[in-house]
């Protein structure tokens, strides 16, 4: 699944919300909640790539790219805006 693909995900369950979603469980918690789980899964990235296979590297970089798109789409960033910023970037 590409990011994008991901991401679209996403914003339905955000626009159409499913029961038992995790997800949408995300949504109803709220913006603290989301900024949250993006600092926990950061830090289980830190631990995996210090003292982890790069199975579980993979693992937890996977969780960090999900909840930092729940964060996005929470806050109405999209990944083409981030995209953006980045090529912007590129050319300084």
């Amino acid at each position: 699944m590409q990011l994008n693909e991901l991401e679209a995900i996403i914003r339905d369950r955000q626009q159409n919300p499913k029961p038992d979603s995790y997800t949408n469980k995300l949504f109803d918690k709220g913006i603290s909640r989301i900024a949250q789980k993006v600092g926990e899964e950061a830090t289980e990235v830190i631990v995996a790539a210090l003292s982890q296979e790069r199975a579980e590297q993979i693992a937890e970089l996977s969780d960090l790219f999900y909840h930092t798109l729940v964060l996005m789409v929470e806050r109405g960033i999209s990944l083409e805006e981030v995209y953006a910023e980045l090529e912007q970037r590129h050319k300084r």
